[in-house]
C-alpha cells in the first residue's frame, strides 16, 4: 500500500484579473489592514457568541444601502454637527431630523431627566426612528465632555436590554467610539483613549454582539494584524504571557 500523498499548498489562485495582482502589492497602499482569520477554516464553524469586525467597510455607506435596521452612535445636547448621526439624518430619504433637532431632543430629554433626577448621571439611550433605520444613540452624560468606559458599559447593557428578543430591530451595527470629534471616549485611568481591545470588551461583557466598525485610523496600521471578530483567539493572550 502506498502512502497518501501529502496535500500541496496550491499556489493556482488568483484575486484580480489581468495585472490587478501585481498592481495591488499591500506596500503601495497608504491605508491597509492585515488581516488575520480567527480559526482556520473548519466544516464546523465556531459557535461561540462573537462580535464582527467591519474592517474596511464605510458605515455610512452600509447604513444608506440598508443593510442595517439598527444603528449605535453617540449624541450631545450641545452640538451634533460633526458626529455620524448628523450624516445619516441628513443622507435617509424617509429621515425628518436634522443635526439641529437631534441636539434640541437631548438637551429637552436632559432637562426633562434633570428636573425628576438631579443626580441621574448615566448615559440614556435615545431612539431616533428614521422609518428605515432605528438610531439607538447614548446621550453623554451633561456635564462631561467625554464618555467614560463605564459610560459605555451602562449603556451597552441598555441598548443589549432593548435589542433582545426584538428581531425587528436586527442587524445591529455600532460606531467604535474611538476617533470621535463630538463624543470622545476617555478612559479615567489613563486619561487617554482606550484601545480597541479594550473597547470591544467592555461591549462585549455588556452583553453586545452585534457589528462594530473601526474607526478610520485604524486603517493605517497595516504592519498589525487585526482579527475579524472579538474575542480575539486564545493564541493571543498566551504570546502577551511569552508562550507561543
Amino acid at each position: 500500500m502506498t502512502p497518501a500523498a501529502k496535500p500541496t499548498k496550491t499556489t493556482d489562485v488568483h484575486l484580480y484579473d489581468g495585472d490587478g495582482e501585481a498592481l495591488m502589492h499591500t506596500e503601495q497602499a497608504m491605508d491597509r489592514v492585515t488581516l488575520l482569520p480567527n480559526t482556520p477554516p473548519s466544516m464546523c464553524p465556531d459557535e461561540r457568541d462573537t462580535l464582527r469586525i467591519l474592517w474596511g467597510q464605510h458605515m455610512l455607506h452600509d447604513i444608506l444601502e440598508h443593510r442595517y435596521r439598527a444603528v449605535v452612535c453617540g449624541v450631545n445636547d450641545s452640538d451634533n454637527s460633526h458626529g455620524i448621526i448628523s450624516q445619516v439624518v441628513d443622507l435617509i430619504d424617509t429621515s425628518q431630523w436634522t443635526s439641529n433637532t437631534v441636539t434640541s431632543y437631548a438637551k429637552m430629554f436632559h432637562d426633562s431627566v434633570t428636573l425628576q433626577a438631579e443626580d441621574d448621571r448615566e448615559p440614556h439611550i435615545l431612539k431616533i426612528d428614521l422609518d428605515s433605520v432605528l438610531i439607538l444613540a447614548m446621550l453623554r452624560p451633561r456635564g462631561q465632555d467625554h464618555f467614560t468606559l463605564n459610560d459605555l458599559s451602562y449603556g451597552f447593557k441598555t441598548i443589549t436590554k432593548m435589542l433582545k428578543g426584538r428581531r425587528e430591530r436586527l442587524p445591529v451595527a455600532s460606531v467604535s467610539f474611538l476617533g470621535a470629534r463630538s463624543n470622545r471616549l476617555i478612559d479615567s485611568d489613563t486619561g487617554a483613549e482606550p484601545s480597541f481591545e479594550t473597547t470591544l470588551r467592555t461591549m462585549f461583557e455588556a452583553g453586545y454582539r452585534g457589528d462594530v466598525y473601526p474607526s478610520s485610523a485604524m486603517w493605517g496600521l497595516g504592519d498589525v494584524g487585526v482579527y475579524p471578530s472579538y474575542p480575539f483567539p486564545a493564541g493571543l493572550q498566551r504570546m502577551r504571557e511569552g508562550g507561543f
